[in-house]
Parts: structure tokens; C-alpha cells; sequence
């Protein structure tokens, strides 16, 4: 199945996204099918080739949430957009718990 999404290729602390065309479940950094824009968050600056992405929606390429948010506010597809929901990973919020109970020991073990 084809994606379009994002891929980043921006140095640390300066992000810049290409949109590219690419398997759904290929890695972030693989070879990508076609280059259809580039996105500069920083800068706000958007390129898109809105036939190619036109094409590809056509042929079946789904649009990763974000990426058809933007579609959505440039005017190459029409709809509503779609609310993004950024949850943190399980992991750090495993991290933050247990932190959180080490300070509740610690200090109920000076406090005695």
C-alpha cells in the first residue's frame, strides 16, 4: 500500500520535510517511489506538485494525517482536516512514574 507522508531530512534543530510517495511499512529513510514537495516549518515555506499528488491519490496513495492536513489548508484536496492527537510514548511516561514514586520514598525516608 502507498503512503504519501513526510520525510525528514533537515540538520539537528533546523527540521525540513520532504513529501515523498512510499511503501506504508518501508523505513523513514528508504528509497521513495516520488518526490512531490518539501515543507519548512520554521519558515512556513510549502512546494507542492499538486498533479503528482493528484495522480497518486488517484492510483490509490493514502495521505498520512498531517500530510492531508496540509493538502487540506493548501487547497488540493477538499474535505475537513483531521484532528492530530501527539500522545506521548508509554516508555517516558513509564520514566516519569517512577520518578515520581522515587521522590514520594525519598522523602518520606528523610522525613522520619
Amino acid at each position: 500500500m502507498l503512503v504519501i507522508r513526510f520525510q525528514r531530512v533537515g540538520r539537528k534543530n533546523d527540521p525540513a520535510f520532504r513529501i515523498v510517495v512510499v511503501e506504508k511499512r518501508s523505513k523513514p529513510k528508504s528509497g521513495e517511489r516520488e518526490i512531490l514537495g518539501s515543507y519548512h516549518p520554521k519558515t512556513k515555506a510549502v512546494t507542492l506538485k499538486g498533479e503528482r499528488i493528484l495522480y497518486w491519490l488517484s492510483k490509490g496513495a493514502k495521505p498520512s494525517d498531517t500530510v492531508h492536513n496540509l493538502l487540506v489548508s493548501k487547497g488540493i484536496v477538499s474535505g475537513s482536516k483531521i484532528n492530530v492527537v501527539r500522545t506521548r510514548p508509554v516508555v517516558e511516561l513509564n520514566k516519569v512514574a517512577a520518578a515520581a514514586e522515587r521522590a514520594v520514598e525519598t522523602t518520606a525516608v528523610t522525613e522520619v
